[in-house]
């Protein structure tokens, strides 16, 4: 992608206040509506794109590291939310955003037990905030919606890491904004690491054997106008390009030159709401090593990856030949990609002979949940707006309030009566699965977890432990990303008190 940076913005302004109308050259927050409403008929698009042979014609942009500046024990990040422009669709120009550049954003290293201070300035002439997802940090330091910043103000967040290796993403988080800030860009990946045997075992040079992955399916029109709501959604000749790390792949194989035999990727789902599944173009095996919350007991072959809004996944290859990856694009939403893409092809210049990989990644315990409090989260819709648990959160004081206490052991019953596919989020705490449509998890799925896909009409129970943090002002949420949904209000409160 092609990115001009355009100065910010209302730098040193203060005050509270939403400026929509010039947030990204004036897009407006009309119509932001859930899909599906009582009494509608909407088709489901399935016009995509299937991909031409895998030859690499372009090559892979890996994102800038971040440094930090340590001092006094702590590790300092600075980035600012600016406004730019690019090519979403190839070869047409449009409005965008990112951090500390016109699109997407640097990764992040945080180090496990380590302090870090992000300095985060706001340019884009709107309020936002910046959420770190699937962090376990304090409420007040979390980037929900409490924690949203007017234009050119600085927030400034500060914690000890204390997730293990895994791999996170930072994106705004504001009240019915999130989906038109995301999608125009603001997303990057944060890498935890740790001193863990496995973590030592494994590919972590950045950039040569440690690969990030960032796919958006997006909807644009013909002039670039990237769409983010109902009415958007519903215009007239939209396409729906899949982008790999800002770059459009709807006709482009990128290519990536592996001076490693054992390459490492880092995946991420950042699309709104389009489901991407990850695989092989020859049929073969990915050995994947962690889900979201961090490494897998050991490394596991599987055909493919399917990663819901909002999910992560990793997983090596052992490379003797170029091997290409597939990403097949189904929609999530009411229209939305569809097709199979050959994104990356992979070719090894290599001669080292890797260790074998450890046989043991990670322990992981499953919960005993019978002594577990219990508890049913609803996702539903009435008429155009989305709930939880019947209320709609589209306002602080609107929306349903979980309550539960410090060291308390839960499982929930997270209940889909729509038909429409949610990709449920909790912040917080990582989660295990329990049953997925009433059938236990297995494979991957006995992992840990921030995100998982509950289908139309389905259900998944989850098991989690609320630890280390408690605050009476601050909350957590829970909610779904597809992010239309929780402009639209599927979204709720988490409030963990002292016990």
């Amino acid at each position: 992608m092609t990115h001009t940076t355009e100065p910010a913005s209302g730098a040193g302004r203060g005050g509270k206040g939403l400026h929509r109308r010039k947030f990204l050259g004036g897009l407006t927050g009309v119509g932001l509506a859930a899909v599906g409403a009582a009494g509608a008929t909407f088709s489901l698009l399935t016009e995509g794109n299937s991909n031409k042979a895998a030859a690499a014609d372009g090559t892979l942009t890996v994102p800038d590291l971040l440094e930090g500046t340590t001092s006094d024990g702590t590790t300092t990040f600075t980035l600012q939310a600016q406004t730019g422009t690019g090519e979403v669709v190839s070869g047409v120009t449009s409005t965008t955003a990112g951090y500390n550049q016109s699109f997407l954003g640097p990764t992040m290293k945080w180090t496990s037990g380590s302090t870090v201070l992000l300095n985060i300035t706001n340019s884009l002439g709107d309020d936002t905030s910046v959420h770190f997802h699937g962090a376990h940090i304090p409420p007040e330091m979390d980037g929900g919606p409490q924690n949203a910043f007017a234009d050119g103000e600085t927030w400034s967040p500060t914690f000890t890491v204390m997730d293990e290796a895994k791999t996170l993403w930072y994106h705004p988080h504001a009240l019915g904004t999130t989906a038109e800030q995301v999608v125009h860009g603001l997303a990057g990946l944060i890498i935890v690491e740790d001193d863990s045997d496995a973590s030592a075992a494994l590919p972590s040079e950045y950039g040569v054997d440690d690969i990030p992955i960032i796919l958006q399916c997006l909807a644009s029109d013909s002039s670039g106008d990237i769409k983010y709501d109902l009415t958007g959604y519903l215009s007239s000749s939209l396409s729906y390009p899949l982008l790999c790390n800002g770059t459009n792949v709807d006709a482009t194989t990128l290519g990536f030159t592996a001076t490693k035999t054992r390459t490492r990727f880092r995946l991420l789902n950042a699309s709104p709401s389009d489901i991407i599944t990850v695989q092989r173009g020859d049929g073969g095996t990915l050995t994947q090593i962690a889900t979201d919350q961090g490494y897998l007991t050991a490394p596991t072959e599987v055909t493919s990856i399917r990663l819901v809004a909002g999910a992560r996944a990793e997983f090596v290859l052992d490379l003797a030949d170029a091997v290409t990856l597939q990403a097949v694009v189904t929609t999530g939403w009411v229209r939305g990609g569809s097709g199979t893409y050959d994104f990356l092809t992979v070719t090894p210049d290599a001669s080292d002979t890797p260790d074998d990989l450890p046989s043991t990644l990670n322990t992981i315990t499953r919960y005993d949940t019978s002594d577990f409090a219990a508890r049913t989260i609803t996702l539903g819709q009435t008429g155009l707006n989305m709930n939880i648990n019947g209320s709609v959160g589209t306002t602080m004081s609107a929306m349903a309030t979980i309550m539960t206490t410090l060291d308390a052991e839960e499982v929930w019953t997270i209940s889909n009566t729509t038909q429409l596919e949610h990709s449920f989020h909790l912040h917080d705490v990582p989660f295990q699965l329990i049953e997925i449509n009433g059938e236990e998890p297995t494979g991957v799925d006995l992992g840990w977890f921030d995100t998982y896909e509950v289908v139309g009409g389905g259900s998944i129970k989850i098991a989690m432990k609320f630890t280390d943090f408690a605050d009476d002002t601050y909350m957590y949420m829970l909610h779904c990303h597809l992010l239309q949904h929780e402009d639209e209000g599927m979204m709720a409160a988490l409030m963990v008190m002292e016990s």
